[in-house]
């Protein structure tokens, strides 16, 4: 299988798509590690590194999006957290800026917890006017740039520093608000975002081998979430696992149950960060830690249909 970060493919996709002039990306010092850096050597005359001055990153982009330009702004999903008050107001005025994030939730291991960003989604989503987008591959972080020139109005998109496995087509069709379904059973559904639907595929293929059927639904889209997938998923199968590389706070998990709440109210289960900071270590070593891996989404996964 191959094996690419979401980070590469963001900055494959800026060269993609530098040709159209309406295109300015700028970076807060972090160029090669987001991919700009790419994009940079290309188009140097619409290439902007404001330095580590988030706040300012913000203000540049939204400057440039009143006078008509099509912004992508990038730095570490950690540090964006710094400009919220600049990016809420910038989306007060519904601008064309696209916030690119990289190094999200536990993927920048080594540096520990004051890098690794397991809050953002929930921070990003309460702003009104932002879409908040996270691919679960490079060829769904490609779609979604690509789908994001023509979309106007705020993004928040949140990539990974890691390589991970490749798992939709080169035809795939990204739409914005609209889940996927991988892999259909009647068992159970699993509702993952980003990374985390990788693994929910293994973990259902585990599942298949008990005789257990599950639903995979891949949300790329946090915020507008796709509501009718979700119930009708909840409807089919009666039981709801969410799986995020984030906080169960405010995330996926916490999105998915306020929308059965209202609903259809059922049994559910969340599988994150819970309640804690990173912390130093090995990527796939933390993953293990706070059970986001496929063994333990099929572990809990039975949990949940023992639960009657």
């Amino acid at each position: 299988m191959e094996l690419k970060s979401t980070r590469d493919a963001y900055g494959d996709t800026l060269l993609k798509i530098g040709s159209n002039d309406q295109i300015v990306v700028l970076d807060a010092d972090l160029s090669v590690s987001t991919q700009t850096n790419k994009f940079a050597k290309k188009y140097p005359e619409r290439f902007i590194n404001v330095g580590c001055a988030e706040q300012n990153l913000i203000g540049v982009a939204a400057g440039l999006a009143i006078s008509g330009k099509t912004v992508f702004a990038s730095t570490y999903a950690i540090f964006s957290n710094r400009a919220w008050e600049q990016i809420r107001s910038m989306a007060y005025d519904n601008l064309n800026v696209k916030i690119v994030v990289s190094h999200s939730g536990l993927t920048n291991g080594p540096d520990g917890a004051s890098h690794q960003s397991l809050e953002d989604i929930t921070i990003m989503r309460v702003i009104p006017n932002m879409a908040v987008i996270v691919p679960s591959d490079a060829i769904e972080t490609e779609k979604a740039i690509i789908s994001e020139v023509d979309r106007k109005g705020p993004a928040y998109i949140r990539l990974n520093r890691s390589k991970t496995p490749v798992i939709n087509n080169e035809d795939y069709e990204f739409k914005i608000g609209k889940a996927v379904k991988l892999i259909d059973g009647d068992d159970l559904t699993i509702i993952a975002t980003g990374t985390m639907v990788c693994e929910s595929l293994e973990a259902s293929k585990i599942l298949k081998s008990d005789g257990i059927y599950a639903s995979v639904l891949n949300i790329h889209t946090i915020k507008p979430i796709d509501r009718d997938a979700i119930v009708r998923a909840a409807k089919n199968t009666n039981r709801i696992l969410t799986v995020e590389e984030h906080s169960i706070f405010g995330g996926l998990g916490g999105t998915v149950a306020e929308i059965l709440g209202e609903e259809y109210p059922i049994i559910m289960k969340m599988i994150g960060i819970r309640d804690t900071f990173g912390e130093s270590g090995e990527y796939r070593e933390l993953l293990k830690k706070h059970g986001l891996v496929a063994e333990n989404i099929a572990k809990s996964a039975r949990e949940l249909l023992e639960n009657k």
